[in-house]
């Protein structure tokens, strides 16, 4: 069981910590229950929160030394460091292992224990000029929805922590477990965290454009040898209409998100099926294992056959 603990303090913003709740501490039907999902904070007792009521929280820093990820959702007001104590207890639980993420603000009590010094971190948008200013070591990027260094993640604001999350489950246990916890949020299983943390607001001529029936009859043909000169034909566009309102509805290019589809299928039956990579391969649209192969180590950094090892190992259930 891998346990996840959230490092609360007054006044907590209530949906931060809540995304974080929702994918790691809710039992659901189906697969097994991977993950512990708890809370503590510096004081323990009442915690004030943005909503207008106080929460009771009864563990202490020390939880932190039992954790395996450890997750700060939030920290308002962000100009406030944390205190020592905090500090040393984020840096033993980093020293000796455990993955520490930050949700939103949360970053900025990272920064404060010296842990994302010399890396590439993300917070919400506009609160990403002041975590640059006052932290000049960490490479702060405005724009993508969260940065996970493996040892160390941060997201950008509010429903982006759901984002990080359910990459980290990804990460941890496969993307048909993500699907699943996914599929009983009611929500896409899967946003790559390079994409935009806000977009263009849509030109009125785009409004009525959704891309969900091109999406889903992509979807449906990612055998075949799908083009984003296709994918433009079928919509009844340009390929720079459909890159803009790729951009503008997706934060991401139609070839981006082509692969990230592929990819994420591949990943699939790795998990479901014995079918060999160059099966898969073809399945997916990536002509070949060497191109499957070479597409997957750049976006996850390892190989299939290694994803396949740590995923089809696991005690698996139906759907």
């Amino acid at each position: 069981m891998h346990r996840v603990v959230a490092l609360v303090r007054p006044p907590q913003s209530t949906f931060e910590l809540a995304c974080a709740a929702q994918v790691f501490g809710i039992e659901r039907a189906g697969p097994p229950t991977r993950y512990a999902f708890g809370v503590c904070t510096e004081r323990p007792g009442p915690v004030a929160t943005h909503a207008g009521y106080d929460m009771i929280v009864t563990g202490g820093l020390d939880a932190l030394d039992r954790a395996d990820t450890v997750i700060v959702p939030g920290w308002l007001p962000a100009r406030e460091p944390p205190s020592p104590e905090v500090v040393r207890a984020l840096r033993r639980a980093h020293s000796r292992g455990a993955r520490v993420v930050s949700i939103c603000s949360g970053a900025f009590a990272l920064a404060h224990a010296g842990l994302l010094d010399g890396r590439r971190a993300t917070t919400h948008w506009a609160l990403a000029g002041e975590l640059a200013a006052r932290f000049p070591h960490v490479r702060v990027d405005p724009d993508v929805l969260y940065v996970d260094h493996g040892d160390v993640a941060t997201s950008a604001g509010a429903g982006a922590g759901i984002d990080l999350c359910m990459h980290l489950v990804r990460t941890d246990q496969g993307a048909r477990y993500a699907a699943h916890i996914a599929r009983t949020m009611v929500m896409p299983p899967h946003r790559e965290g390079g994409q935009l943390q806000y977009s263009a607001p849509p030109h009125p001529a785009q409004i009525d454009g959704t891309l969900a029936p091109l999406l889903e009859w992509v979807i449906g043909r990612l055998g075949e040898p799908v083009t984003i000169e296709s994918m433009a034909a079928h919509a009844g566009v340009s390929a720079r209409t459909l890159n803009r309102r790729f951009a503008d509805q997706l934060g991401t290019s139609p070839g981006q998100w082509l692969l990230a589809r592929r990819i994420a299928t591949a990943q699939d039956l790795l998990e479901s099926s014995d079918l060999p990579l160059d099966a898969i391969a073809r399945r997916v649209g990536l002509s070949s294992a060497t191109n499957l192969r070479r597409r997957f180590l750049n976006a996850l950094g390892t190989t299939p056959g290694a994803y396949r090892r740590a995923f089809r190992a696991r005690p698996r259930t139906g759907r």
